[in-house]
């Protein structure tokens, strides 16, 4: 299965007999909050999903956007009609980041057809795809979770991967470093985490790049289908877009949901800094 699909492939398959469910994800790190503009305009029949309050949970020890109770999780996911047997398509405002922890969340919990709209709103625009403000009346889903068919990571495994395997910064290069931190209590990464911006696996209008390129970013990183790898971030979103990154670069990658806001927390814990992989 695909993981990611273009404006315009979405657009035939609108016009199906059987469309896909479409989830409208849009989110930014610090806000404004995400509904406003949905309701200013989205594709037809997309549902709002929040991903601070349905697509993770509280804040705290376990990070900024840990993951959400699972039965919490199940019912928004049926209130936006997601079902077991329907295919799924999240988009987001076009950074790609939210659509990409909806649809890591979905696919961790066993849904089978999930997929991310390939540049977001402005893709679809692009192509001459219309906006509505009218909010659908989306039928109660049946879609159960069943955790566990994506990779999950806890600090200690995130640690020991980095050792055994590759572990990928999805961070800017200079938090990877410890030169800046303006969101976290101490600067700096994981002890043998690479650095691997998550903005270097799109183009500059968002898409993702050609999964041959992607390939060949990812294996300079180490990052291969040879090698186990794994991925963190600040608080696990843009983390999980670098996952989706990996899945066109057809490489399998486990997610430290918790990432560097739950890691940095704990003072035990080691931090490296400096460019260097250590």
């Amino acid at each position: 299965m695909h993981a990611i699909i273009t404006a315009s492939d979405l657009m035939s398959e609108l016009a199906e007999d059987h469309p896909p469910l479409l989830l409208d994800v849009r989110w930014q790190l610090g806000g404004p909050p995400g509904r406003p503009a949905y309701e200013a305009g989205h594709l037809p029949g997309a549902v709002y999903v929040d991903l601070d309050t349905e697509l993770a949970g509280p804040p705290g020890k376990s990070g900024r956007h840990p993951l959400p109770d699972l039965s919490a999780f199940a019912a928004a996911m049926r209130r936006a009609g997601v079902s077991q047997d329907r295919r799924v398509v999240v988009y987001d405002g076009g950074q790609g980041w939210a659509a990409a922890r909806a649809w890591w969340l979905l696919r961790w919990a066993g849904h089978p057809s999930v997929r991310v709209l390939d540049g977001g709103l402005p893709a679809w625009t692009a192509v001459d795809g219309s906006l509505t403000t009218e909010a659908p009346e989306a039928p109660e889903g049946d879609f159960v979770p069943r955790p566990g068919a994506l990779p999950l990571l806890e600090a200690d495994d995130a640690a020991a991967l980095a050792r055994r395997g590759v572990l990928l910064d999805a961070r800017a290069a200079e938090r990877y470093r410890g030169e800046v931190e303006p969101i976290d209590p101490v600067g700096g990464h994981i002890p043998g985490a690479v650095s691997a911006p998550t903005a270097e696996n799109v183009t500059e209008d968002g898409h993702f790049l050609p999964a041959e390129r992607l390939a060949e970013r990812f294996a300079a990183l180490g990052a291969t289908g040879d090698a186990e790898v794994g991925v963190y971030c600040g608080s696990g979103v843009s983390a999980a877009h670098q996952v989706l990154a990996l899945a066109v670069a057809g490489v399998p990658a486990a997610l430290y949901v918790g990432s560097w806001s739950e890691w940095s927390s704990d003072g035990a814990r080691p931090v490296a800094t400096g460019p260097e992989r250590g």
